[in-house]
């Protein structure tokens, strides 16, 4: 369903992306992790036509969306539904009015129509009776779960979560994590998280792509990344600081007494 093919992309003189092959197959969990400023978010930018390459193509259902008009893409654009790592809700609309946000553009259907949608997305994503609150009233896993009522709300063929658990609990992070099982077994859509948590990616995932120095360098099952011989991937799976990825910035000392 997604094809990224020799994906090439930089900021000025900073090579963020340096040919990134990745294929995720319709109804696949994909999820893609690597460290701060790998490059996920920028890829996951791409993925939906927000950022252009500067070399590589990008195929959704066949179709090369980098060398799409905007009016084309936008539509392209309708198959996909994204859950934001803040969940960038809008602070003056209500929960409701949130969750029906793209319905007032993509769908022709009055305000007690998209109201009446947005309590069913809310109350699959297990809110019932929030949807007059503010988000100032919600807590941070509430928040999360309106964000993803909003992803699904026009019923897309792909989600995409970019970084799903950053800043919550552990208990709500495994709910979260839950969720985005249960929207994949509801809802048949293809999924691609990126993440740096190692318990939400060996949960949600059907297949794990590792992204380093610009290039994914390994993909595999969840047991077959936690069984890797690879020295990058075991580093950055078990958390260690001492290994062939330098930290930026950090030098350590070791001091014998």
């Amino acid at each position: 369903m997604i094809e990224i093919r020799n994906l090439h992309k930089s900021f000025g003189a900073k090579h963020v992306l340096t040919g990134v092959n990745l294929r995720v197959e319709k109804g696949e969990s994909m999820v893609v992790i690597g460290g701060s400023g790998s490059g996920k978010s920028v890829l996951l930018k791409h993925i939906i036509g927000i950022l252009k390459p500067d070399e590589g193509n990008i195929l959704i259902d066949d179709i090369n969306i980098t060398s799409l008009k905007e009016n084309e893409l936008y539509e392209v654009r309708k198959k996909f539904g994204m859950l934001f790592q803040m969940s960038a809700l809008f602070d003056s609309m209500t929960v409701w009015e949130n969750v029906g946000f793209s319905l007032l553009r993509h769908k022709k259907m009055n305000e007690k129509e998209i109201k009446s949608l947005a309590v069913e997305k809310l109350r699959l994503v297990g809110l019932a009776g929030v949807e007059d609150l503010m988000p100032s009233e919600l807590s941070g896993g509430m928040k999360k779960r309106v964000g993803l009522a909003r992803a699904i709300a026009h019923e897309p063929e792909i989600l995409l979560y970019d970084e799903p658990t950053t800043g919550l609990d552990p208990i709500m992070a495994d709910a979260i994590n839950e969720l985005i099982i249960e929207m994949k077994r509801r809802l048949s859509v293809t999924s691609i998280a990126i993440t740096h948590d190692m318990s939400s990616a060996y949960k949600i995932a059907d297949r794990i792509a590792v992204l380093y120095d610009g290039k994914i360098i390994e993909t595999g099952t969840p047991d077959e990344i936690k069984n890797t011989k690879n020295p990058v991937v075991r580093q950055f799976i078990t958390g260690s600081a001492s290994g062939p990825i330098q930290i930026e910035g950090v030098q350590y000392e070791r001091t014998f007494g």
